[in-house]
């Protein structure tokens, strides 16, 4: 049986971050993809230039509109803008706790646009963060939850997975891509402790959309039934390989996007004339 995943987050008309890197992410991990748009953004690989918001009550009809009909396996919430996107999007997911949810806390996208108002951090870590089966912040959108400054060291990355993890999740993802050296090393914490998950980084200015996919990849897996250390796992080796095949691709001039087809297509050489 074919996973039904459901994104609740933004639109990118580059296609390369937001619900399209999200569909894509899901049709390359062997689930169907849905998505209840959050908002449009005016943006290309260079960076956003402009946000247009979907009204807080047509989100939850929306998502309504999905749970009303279809089965629902997982739900991956990427940009939710605004305090009252987030209340709402918690209002209707609140009904539906049996299902796993990935919460990616969009607040900045790659080329420093703010994506995520102040006032909704609050309502964010209250109303989202105890309805998350795993959170997957990067180091920023660590620090910026808990109020501290970014972890430059694999140490802070550990006390803040666990200070996240005392705000309500299930589980925390520290994503440390941010981390200076060869290493892009996540740590997830669990009531079970910590675990390290190891890469190397990827050199590429191509990675537009990566916190993205990586949740809409670990939403695919849990959908499927992965356990969390499992589903972590796999989506990295995912991430890992849409990342080092980016730049087989040509679009834009900015930072690209990566790849999620890398397991399926071929190079333009590779084809048979």
């Amino acid at each position: 049986m074919i996973r039904n995943v459901l994104s609740i987050a933004g639109s990118d008309p580059s296609g390369g971050a937001g619900i399209q890197a999200d569909l894509k992410a899901f049709a390359a991990r062997g689930v169907f993809g849905m998505a209840a748009l959050t908002a449009l953004t005016a943006q290309n690989t260079q960076g956003v230039s402009g946000v247009h918001l979907v009204p807080a009550a047509f989100v939850a009809d929306q998502i309504k509109a999905v749970f009303a009909d279809v089965r629902v396996d997982a739900v991956k919430i990427g940009m939710i803008a605004n305090a009252e996107i987030a209340a709402a999007v918690a209002d209707v997911l609140q009904h539906h706790r049996d299902i796993p949810v990935v919460l990616d806390p969009v607040m900045v996208a790659k080329g420093g646009a703010k994506l995520l108002d102040p006032d909704a951090v609050n309502v964010l870590t209250r109303r989202l963060l105890p309805l998350a089966t795993l959170l997957t912040p990067n180091l920023p959108e660590a620090a910026a939850l808990l109020d501290v400054d970014p972890a430059e060291s694999r140490q802070a990355m550990a006390d803040q997975a666990l200070a996240l993890l005392a705000l309500g999740p299930a589980a925390v993802l520290v994503k440390g891509g941010h981390l200076p050296g060869d290493q892009s090393p996540d740590v997830l914490a669990t009531s079970d402790g910590l675990r390290w998950f190891e890469a190397d980084r990827v050199p590429t200015a191509n990675t537009h959309g990566t916190g993205c996919t990586l949740s809409s990849a670990l939403a695919a897996e849990l959908a499927k039934g992965a356990t969390l250390q499992q589903a972590v796992a796999a989506a990295k080796a995912y991430l890992g390989g849409a990342v080092a095949a980016a730049d087989t691709l040509d679009v834009g001039s900015g930072h690209g996007p990566v790849q999620h087809f890398h397991q399926f297509w071929q190079t333009q050489e590779g084809y048979s004339k």
